[in-house]
């Protein structure tokens, strides 16, 4: 815990001294060079998240960036300085760095089905903020879930039980009846209820499982949020205020 706290010290400092959002924006919007370490510690997390903003906007209008992946990946084998990390459901339909248009080296992505704070993600998010910087952890879930619905359902069938078992207090607060009915007879505005309280479960179970991202938020160096992906528009929904 010490080792960490001492790395995170400069990243606390960085995000004190952050200027305004217009240049980075200007300058990741071009998706064209890997992001550097001034650039992404100039950012405040506020400006991460309008960034993350107009990204999704653009992807929803199909306004994206032709890149030359070739240079990326070589000018991001020397060292990468993420501005967010995302916890994303496993869902192949979600494809988080396009949802946000963002190229090689700008956010970091965790994904497991569900969207859920397991241990391992959570000393990951550590990582990504405490160690390598990062200043947003957003959560984001989608529309037509499979995790939910199972989890709505209550399916039981090897680690699936274990995993599901995560999501499954997001059921528990709704009042809806789910006892005998069929996978494809699961009404959708509840299952979009269901997501939507996973979300901001998964979001309180960061702030009470990790205490340095918690204490990386109270000192406004990073911010938590949540996020629900629209399969059908392609649009992502924040909520800031979780």
């Amino acid at each position: 815990m010490k080792r960490i706290t001492k790395i995170a010290t400069p990243i606390l400092a960085a995000a004190v001294m952050a200027v305004s959002c217009g240049d980075a924006n200007n300058r990741v919007s071009m998706n064209t060079k890997v992001l550097t370490q001034a650039e992404r510690d100039a950012m405040t997390p506020a400006c991460v998240i309008e960034i993350l903003k107009k990204g999704n906007q653009e992807f929803a209008n199909n306004q994206l960036t032709v890149r030359n992946n070739t240079d990326l990946v070589a000018d991001a084998a020397g060292g990468q300085f993420p501005m967010a990390v995302i916890l994303s459901c496993l869902d192949s339909r979600v494809p988080v760095e396009d949802v946000f248009h963002r190229a090689i080296g700008d956010i970091f992505v965790g994904r497991v089905a569900g969207n859920t704070a397991t241990v391992d993600m959570l000393g990951s998010m550590e990582f990504a903020c405490a160690v390598a910087g990062a200043k947003v952890v957003m959560v984001l879930g989608h529309g037509a879930c499979g995790a939910v619905l199972h989890a709505i359902n209550n399916s039981q069938a090897g680690n699936i039980t274990e995993m599901l078992s995560k999501i499954r207090p997001a059921v528990g607060t709704t009042e809806f009846e789910t006892d005998g009915l069929s996978l494809d007879h699961i009404p959708n505005d509840f299952l979009r209820t269901v997501t939507l309280e996973n979300i901001r479960l998964q979001v309180r179970n960061i702030r009470q499982n990790s205490e340095i991202l918690r204490d990386m938020e109270a000192q406004g160096a990073i911010r938590i949020i949540g996020g629900y992906y629209d399969m059908h528009t392609g649009k992502v929904e924040f909520f800031e205020n979780i």
